[in-house]
């Protein structure tokens, strides 16, 4: 098993972007140190990409704005009806906030260990990094699948959203277009070929 970090530093050589003119493979550096920098600093962090980070930031300010001082008027109100040992809305609201307050701290944590990664901003390349888009085909069934690589918190299957620790995501950082790859499944090994790799 190898996870999210040793994946980015396995495949960190794969981030040096490489253009072809006239036959004579040549190493778009200059232009790309950044980026590059950027997705070595994401080894030691948590990556994120720019979409993630604003869907969390809003999360948090609805918890802080709307359903924390709702909570706080709820139990308020309950106290209002006498004894708490047996006020069933009084312990609904603890346990509702302690479930809101829990989930602040989370997403605090993880906004506060965050490594931003804005894929645009990266050169466009045939390689597989985090952020991108990737087309891929099932060698076997011929079926098309469409996912962009995110961070944990963002991932999402049905919504063509894969973890950059998830197999497919693992098999598939630093390769290129055109590439097969090769993904372990519970029902047994699935060939792809990797047929788009887009940096939207």
């Amino acid at each position: 098993y190898i996870d999210g970090s040793e994946q980015c530093e396995r495949n960190i050589e794969s981030m040096l972007f490489w253009d072809v003119n006239n036959g004579v493979a040549r190493r778009n550096w200059a232009r790309n140190k950044g980026a590059i920098n950027q997705i070595s600093r994401a080894m030691k962090k948590n990556p994120m990409t720019v979409t993630g980070e604003k869907e969390l930031r809003e999360e948090l300010d609805r918890l802080k704005t709307l359903q924390r001082p709702a909570i706080i008027n709820a139990i308020a109100s309950a106290r209002e009806h006498g004894d708490l040992k047996e006020n069933a809305e009084y312990h609904a609201a603890r346990e509702q906030q302690s479930f809101v307050e829990g989930r602040i701290q989370d997403i605090e944590g993880k906004l506060s260990n965050a490594q931003i990664i804005d894929i645009t901003k990266i050169l466009p390349s045939e390689r597989v990094i985090f952020g991108c888009r990737v087309t891929i085909t099932d060698l076997k069934t011929e079926k098309t699948y469409n996912y962009r690589i995110v961070g944990d918190d963002e991932a999402e299957v049905k919504l063509g959203k894969i973890s950059y620790k998830s197999p497919i995501a693992r098999a598939l950082i630093g390769k290129d277009c055109g590439d097969c790859v090769v993904v372990k499944a519970p029902a047994g090994d699935v060939e792809y070929e990797i047929e788009v790799v887009d940096y939207v």
